[in-house]
């Protein structure tokens, strides 16, 4: 009995030393780190592509939601804030989704900084258009089996810069209900984005005046106008993937000289996709301070 009270004696003071450490090491709720920018926040998919480990997919994580590329074959380079990316033919990072980016927007700005030389190339390496990002669509939702995606085309002296968004329904729930082309290009297209040094390029949607604006390094190059569309609705259930650094059509292998397929080529850092309209305040505030 007398040994049977001392395990029972120690055990009790074990469990007492157990809990007392428990109750100092544990951070009193304010002490908590907070995140400022929660799940739920206005940056709703965030890739600073700073990853140091041997896992490329690793290495692309989303901060937002800690979602993880599906597959990831560009190669990491310096970049504006830490790493970044390097796409070539048949190199781009796969996501299968943007988070909840798609249903929670009406406005939205996509952000990231992009270095390239020169004249922009198909996968054949003719002259033709190259993508930072693309959102792949379902298959018979739209044409360019893309619901939103960016293109840039031509030299340093004069490049055309396109962003087309498909939204909405058509009656039969299966095609979208409308899309638009948004374009600086012809007289408007932009000198200096391919100078081989990195420039931020921000695109912001402000869903109460149905306008498109282009920030090069803080300054705006001007609106498109979509009518009165108002709000975008992208249809979540319609994106089957997000890439960075491709156009919608072809897989990795792709060396064509199809235009939607084409793989960025240059660099890229910093992604953003925003459910909001940010200010120019904002935007260059993501310029200044290399974001």
């Amino acid at each position: 009995m007398k040994k049977i009270f001392i395990k029972i004696m120690a055990i009790s003071v074990a469990l007492i030393l157990f809990n007392s450490c428990q109750d100092m090491n544990h951070p009193a709720y304010s002490d908590y780190k907070k995140d400022s920018n929660p799940v739920g926040g206005p940056l709703k998919f965030y890739v600073a592509f700073d990853g140091t480990t041997d896992n490329p997919l690793m290495n692309a994580v989303d901060s937002i939601r800690a979602n993880f590329a599906t597959a990831n074959a560009a190669t990491a380079i310096d970049g504006i804030s830490g790493k970044g990316i390097q796409g070539a033919v048949g190199k781009f990072v796969t996501y299968a989704k943007p988070n909840d980016f798609a249903g929670t927007m009406g406005s939205f700005t996509v952000s990231f900084w992009e270095k390239h030389d020169g004249q922009t190339k198909n996968n054949a390496l003719t002259n033709g258009p190259e993508y930072p990002f693309s959102f792949v669509a379902v298959a018979d939702y739209h044409w360019s089996s893309s619901n939103f995606m960016l293109m840039l085309e031509g030299s340093n002296t004069a490049c055309a810069v396109k962003m087309v968004v498909a939204d909405g329904l058509s009656a039969d729930g299966k095609a979208s209900a409308a899309d638009t082309w948004l374009t600086w290009e012809g007289a408007g297209a932009v000198a200096g984005l391919l100078d081989n040094q990195w420039h931020h390029c921000a695109f912001v949607y402000d869903q109460s005046t149905s306008t498109l604006t282009f920030y090069k390094d803080g300054v705006s190059l001007g609106t498109r106008t979509w009518g009165t569309h108002g709000a975008i609705k992208l249809v979540d259930a319609k994106i089957a993937s997000v890439r960075i650094g491709c156009g919608p059509q072809g897989a990795a292998s792709d060396v064509s000289d199809n235009w939607l397929a084409s793989t960025w080529k240059g660099g890229l850092d910093q992604f953003r996709f925003y459910g909001t309209a940010l200010t120019a305040a904002e935007v260059s505030a993501l310029f200044t301070n290399k974001l």
